[in-house]
Parts: structure tokens; sequence; C-alpha cells
């Protein structure tokens, strides 16, 4: 793939949960309402899972020592504890809209029978869509088909040897779900840091151009 112009902004493949010390992870037992999914204004194909609707709540299972900043959700959405969130707010970021109170009704912490560690106040968040475009010509991913809607990009991807985002064709958004890859979580070079700076955690930012992605290979990845 053609490296990125100097000039370009960096984006980043945000992955949740991340293994280590703040590894955590939501659960609602399947119990939950949910919504429309999102689809695409041109030609309304779908392009998520079902939104979660109120009521938020569940449990947290703890595998690292102290809970994470960041944790996944049902649907389209994530958690995000105050503090990331204020923070978020503060210093006026943008992509995420919601910030839904979430009852977390147990915590769960594997491998201890002792009383698990009382757990931030979460809130629930839904990252943006479509706020920019995958550049099919400088990046290596092979589909299974060609898409009919250039526009949304609908369609699946079989492996993905990095990617660019089109020049042009980003608002802003610092995090987002990108036209032509919405099954993925991408946040901007503005985010990375914001992450860096106050070092929040249960999260991995792998930069677009390195993510890899190959549901051939024996684990899905290589």
């Amino acid at each position: 793939m053609d490296s990125e112009p100097s000039s370009s902004p960096q984006f980043f493949v945000l992955k949740v949960p991340a293994p280590g010390n703040y590894d955590t992870e939501f659960s609602d037992g399947g119990d939950h309402n949910v919504g429309e999914a999102p689809r695409c204004p041109r030609c309304s194909a779908v392009l998520g899972m079902l939104s979660w609707l109120p009521p938020y709540r569940g449990e947290l299972e703890l595998h690292g020592e102290s809970f994470g900043d960041l944790v996944r959700a049902p649907g389209n959405e994530l958690l995000m504890n105050e503090r990331m969130a204020e923070a978020f707010q503060r210093e006026g970021l943008k992509g995420l809209s919601g910030f839904h109170p979430v009852e977390i009704v147990r915590v769960r912490k594997r491998g201890q029978r002792n009383k698990p560690p009382v757990p931030p106040k979460y809130l629930c968040v839904s990252p943006a869509f479509l706020s920019a475009a995958v550049d099919e010509t400088r990046s290596r991913i092979r589909r299974s088909e060609p898409f009919s809607c250039t526009y949304c990009r609908a369609v699946g991807v079989d492996a993905m040897y990095g990617f660019a985002l089109e020049e042009g064709s980003w608002n802003g958004d610092d995090i987002f779900r990108p036209r032509g890859s919405t099954g993925r979580f991408v946040v901007s070079q503005r985010f990375e840091q914001f992450v860096t700076q106050h070092g929040f955690t249960n999260m991995q930012l792998t930069p677009t151009q390195e993510f890899i992605q190959d549901y051939s290979a024996p684990n899905g990845s290589n």
C-alpha cells in the first residue's frame, strides 16, 4: 500500500477490549431492547447491528486487575467511564453521541472468589457512522464481491492488509465507522493523543496502514 503523504492526518483502528491489566468485558445476558440497525442514506443497506435501547444495564467481567476505561457494549455501542467521557467532552473531541448512564447489576472477577471491586460509573456512547470513506485504490483489501453502492460500499471484507481513507472524505469526527469498513471503529490522531495523554485503558490502537485482518487465516488474522 502507498505510504500516507506527510500532510495527511493519521488514523488508527480501535480494538476493545485489549489483553492486559485492564481487560474488562460487559454482558447483558441477551436481555435487552433493540432498535433499528443503521442504514445507508442512499441505498438503505444495513450497516451494523441492531441498536441497543434503554434500559442500559448488565454485568461486568473483570479479566485484569482494574476496570478498563472503555468497554464493548451490545449493538454498535461502547461503554465509557465518567472520567473518560468528561475528558472527551471537555476537550472538544467529536464522534460520540448518547452518554446514557448504565446500571451495572453485577461484577465478576475471573479466577477470584473474593468480593470484586466496585466499578466506576459507565455511560453508553454511540460512535458515528460514515464519517469518512476507505480509499480502495490505496488499500489492500480483498472483498467477497464488488459493491453496488459507491457511497456506503457495504460489501463483506475477506482480508485486509492495511488501508487508507480517501483524502477529503473525513468530516472531522474523532471516532467513527468508515464507509467501506463499517464493522471497525476508526479513530483520529487527536483521539490517539488523547488516550496517550490521559493513560486511558482497555483499548488497542493500530495505525490503519498496519492493520491486518484475514478471515482465511486459522485464527482470523495474521
